[in-house]
C-alpha cells in the first residue's frame, strides 16, 4: 500500500521530531503501553493490564508476556523505564517532557511490571502513556538521543519495521514478523514525499499511490465530475482534531503589542478562508479545541471581520500613513512583516488572502513558503520568524500545557511563539491536576477565554479531513467510528488479485 505525505520526517523518534510527518510513519514502527480503540476508549498495546490506585497517584502496568523488539531482543519493563528517563532528562530536547516529569518515582519490580507514582492525582496520566513510543534500551543506552543515527534507522516493536529510507523520495516499511501485536495483513507500506497536492492527485489517478488527503477542490469538484474516480476510490469526510492558525512571534515588535495582534485578527476574514480555501468544508474556531466537544467553550466567537476596528487599533498603537503610500509607519518604520508557512496549498492560499486583507488596513505582508524540514529546523526551532501559518494536531485529552505554558519555550518545545500569561499558567497547572470532568471543563473554558482575549494567535479554521482510498484496500470501517478510519489499519488487507506486482525500489 502506497500513500503520499507532504513533508519528509526530520527523524523517526517522535519525542525529538515533534511533528506530524514523523508521527505518521513512526506509529507503524513503535508501540506504546496503551492505545485508543475505535470508540476512543483505552486498551492495552504493550500492556496486558493496568491498575490505578484508589488515591489516583499510582499506576501499575503489566506487560504482555514474550514481547520482542524487531531485532529479536526481549522487550521488558526496563525499556519502558529507560524511555521514561530519556523523556524526562533535561538534556533531551523534547516538547513532550512536562507530562512525564510529574512522575516522582518510576520502578520495575520485575521484567513485566512498570509502576509510576505521582505526587498528586494527574488527570491526563493514562492518556500520556498512550502517547509515548517505547524505545529500545539495548540500542540507545549511552547515546545522545538528540543526535543519533537511530532516528534514521530505527528498531521498533510494532506491525512494521524500516526497510529503506530514500531521502527526498520515500520511506518503505515491511511487515515485522516479531510484532508485539501480531502480524499486519499488508506486507509493505510505502510513504512517498510529494509536497504538492496537485502532483499527489496525478499520482493517485495514475494508481501510483493508493490514498491521499484531498483538497476541497479535488473532493467537491473533480471527483463529482469524474465518475470513473468514484468507481476506483472511496471517499471519507470527518472533522479531525486539528485547526489552522496564524501565530505571532511575541518576542518581536510590534507583536508584543496586543492592539496590533487584535487589529490583525479583526482585519482577517475567516469566513472568506472557509469559503474560498475550503469551499465551505470547515468550521470557524474560537478556542484551541475541536468544535462541538465539551472542551470547546460554546460561548466564544471568533473575532469578526471588522477592518474599521483594525484601523482604529493600529492608529491607537501609533501607526500612521505619513507618506501616503498606503502602508502604516511608526517611528519612521513601515508596518511590514513576513508570514512563513510550509509547502501546503491550503496554507499558501490562506496566506495570499490574509496578505490582501492586511494590505487593505495598511500592513505590508510578504509570504515565504518552505520545505517542511527546513521550515522546522531553521525557523521554528530557532524562533527566527515574524508570523507562522501552521496547524495544531490535538490529543484527545484537553491538557495543552506543552503548547501554552510559559515554561515550554526552550528550542524544540511547542511554545515557540513565546506566549506568557501567569493566569493561563495557573489554569493549565490546575487543569492537569483536576480529576472531576465538569470542573476540568470550566478550567479549560476559562483558559480558552483568556487565550482568545490575548490573541497570541489568529484562529483561522478547522477543516474537514477529506480522504481518498483505493477500493483495492479492504477492511476499512465505514462509516468511520469516532477514532477515524485509520484506527484499525493493521486489519486492512488487499486481496491477492489486486496486489501490486512490483513497486519502485
Amino acid at each position: 500500500m502506497i500513500d503520499a505525505t507532504r513533508g519528509e520526517p526530520s527523524g523517526l523518534i517522535t519525542m525529538i521530531a515533534g511533528e506530524a510527518a514523523a508521527s505518521a510513519v513512526a506509529q507503524n514502527i513503535f508501540s506504546s503501553l496503551l492505545r485508543y480503540d475505535k470508540n476512543l476508549e483505552f486498551e492495552g498495546e504493550l500492556a496486558e493490564s493496568w491498575e490505578v490506585s484508589p488515591d489516583q497517584r499510582v499506576i501499575t502496568f503489566k506487560l504482555k508476556p514474550g514481547l520482542k523488539w524487531a531485532d529479536g531482543q526481549p522487550l521488558t519493563s526496563a525499556d519502558v523505564l529507560f524511555t521514561w528517563k530519556l523523556i524526562t532528562d533535561d538534556k533531551t530536547r523534547t516538547p513532550y517532557g512536562s507530562d512525564y516529569k510529574l512522575v516522582i518515582q518510576a520502578e520495575t519490580p520485575d521484567a513485566r511490571t512498570f509502576r509510576v507514582r505521582y505526587a498528586e492525582p494527574y488527570a491526563p496520566a493514562i492518556n500520556s502513556w498512550a502517547g509515548l513510543d517505547i524505545l529500545p534500551k539495548h540500542l540507545l543506552e549511552g547515546k545522545d538521543i538528540n543526535n543519533t543515527a537511530f532516528a534514521r534507522n530505527p528498531v521498533g516493536s510494532h506491525y512494521y519495521k524500516l526497510d529503506k529510507w530514500r531521502p527526498g523520495e520515500q520511506i518503505s516499511l515491511v511487515r515485522n514478523p516479531l510484532s508485539t501485536q501480531g502480524p499486519a495483513h499488508i506486507e509493505r507500506l510505502v510513504s512517498r514525499f510529494i509536497p504538492d497536492e496537485a502532483s499527489q492527485f496525478l499520482e493517485l489517478m495514475a494508481r501510483n499511490i493508493d490514498t491521499m488527503a484531498l483538497s476541497p477542490v479535488q473532493y467537491a469538484r473533480i471527483f463529482p465530475a469524474r465518475p470513473e474516480l468514484h468507481r476506483q476510490f472511496s471517499l471519507y469526510k470527518e472533522l479531525g482534531n486539528s485547526y489552522t492558525y496564524l501565530g505571532f512571534n511575541l518576542k518581536r515588535k510590534p507583536f508584543n503589542d496586543i492592539r496590533v495582534r487584535k487589529a490583525i485578527n479583526y482585519a482577517i476574514d475567516k469566513q472568506e478562508l472557509i469559503d474560498g480555501v475550503l469551499l465551505g468544508m470547515g468550521e470557524p474556531v474560537a478556542s484551541p479545541y475541536k468544535p462541538g466537544t465539551r472542551w470547546s467553550n460554546p460561548n466564544l466567537r471568533p473575532y469578526s471581520y471588522d477592518p474599521q476596528k483594525a484601523r482604529h487599533l493600529l492608529h491607537e498603537a501609533g501607526f500612521r500613513d505619513t507618506n501616503g503610500d498606503g502602508i502604516l509607519e511608526r517611528n519612521g518604520k513601515p508596518l511590514t512583516f513576513e508570514i512563513l508557512t510550509n509547502q501546503n496549498k491550503q496554507r499558501e492560499m490562506s496566506a495570499v488572502l490574509i496578505q490582501r486583507r492586511l494590505k487593505e488596513v495598511g500592513i505590508d505582508v510578504k509570504i515565504r513558503v518552505l520545505e517542511w524540514a527546513s521550515f522546522i529546523g531553521r525557523f521554528i526551532k530557532t524562533g527566527d520568524f515574524d508570523l507562522v501559518l501552521l496547524g495544531w494536531q490535538l490529543a484527545i485529552d484537553p491538557d495543552q500545557y506543552a503548547i501554552w505554558h510559559s515554561s515550554q519555550q526552550a528550542p524544540g518545545q511547542f511554545n515557540f511563539i513565546g506566549y506568557k500569561n501567569q493566569r493561563v499558567d495557573k489554569l493549565l497547572e490546575r487543569g492537569r491536576m483536576e480529576l472531576d470532568p465538569d470542573k476540568r471543563m470550566k478550567i479549560y473554558h476559562e483558559f480558552a477565554n483568556i487565550l482568545l482575549e490575548d490573541s497570541p494567535i489568529v484562529y483561522l479554521f478547522a477543516g474537514y479531513g477529506l480522504q481518498a482510498m483505493h477500493k483495492r484496500v479492504k477492511g476499512i470501517d465505514d462509516p468511520a467510528p469516532p477514532a477515524g478510519i485509520g484506527h484499525n489499519s493493521q486489519d486492512w488487507y488487499i486481496p491477492r488479485p489486486l496486489r501490486r506486482t512490483e513497486i519502485s525500489q
